[in-house]
C-alpha cells in the first residue's frame, strides 16, 4: 500500500505552490476562495497518491471526506473552540467561516480529479 510516486508529489508541490501563491497574491472574490477551494482537493489527492498506492475512488473519496470534515469543523467554530483562534497556521489550515459553496468547490474538484484520472490515458498505457 505504500509507495512513493515522484508523478504525483511533482504535481503536490506544483500545487502547493500554486495555491502558496494565490493565498499571497491573489484577493478577489472568486479566485481565492473558490477556485483555491477547487484546487485545494487536488493538492490533498496527489499528496495522498504520492505515498499511497490506493484506487482513484478510494483516494477522492478520502479527501473529500476530509474536506467536508474540515469545512464541517468550520461551520461549528471549531478554532475557537479548541482555543486556537490566536494561531494564524490554526486559521489557514482549519479555516474559520463555513461556506455552503466551498462544499460544492470541492466536489468539483474531486469530479475533475477523476475526469483527469479515469479519461485521459496515461503515458504508460500508450504503445510505443
Amino acid at each position: 500500500m505504500l509507495q512513493f510516486n515522484r508523478t504525483y508529489f511533482a504535481f503536490t508541490i506544483f500545487l502547493f505552490l500554486l495555491e502558496t501563491v494565490i493565498a499571497l497574491f491573489v484577493h478577489d472574490n472568486f479566485i481565492r476562495p473558490y477556485f483555491g477551494d477547487f484546487l485545494v482537493v487536488m493538492l490533498l489527492y496527489c499528496f495522498l497518491k504520492s505515498f499511497l498506492n490506493v484506487s482513484v475512488w478510494a483516494a477522492a473519496g478520502l479527501v473529500l471526506l476530509f474536506s467536508f470534515a474540515i469545512e464541517t469543523a468550520q461551520y461549528f467554530n471549531m478554532v475557537e473552540k479548541l482555543g486556537l483562534q490566536h494561531y494564524k497556521i490554526a486559521k489557514v489550515v482549519l479555516g474559520n467561516s463555513f461556506a455552503w459553496m466551498d462544499l460544492l468547490a470541492y466536489v468539483l474538484g474531486i469530479l475533475a480529479v477523476i475526469s483527469i484520472e479515469k479519461f485521459i490515458p496515461k503515458q504508460e498505457n500508450k504503445k510505443q
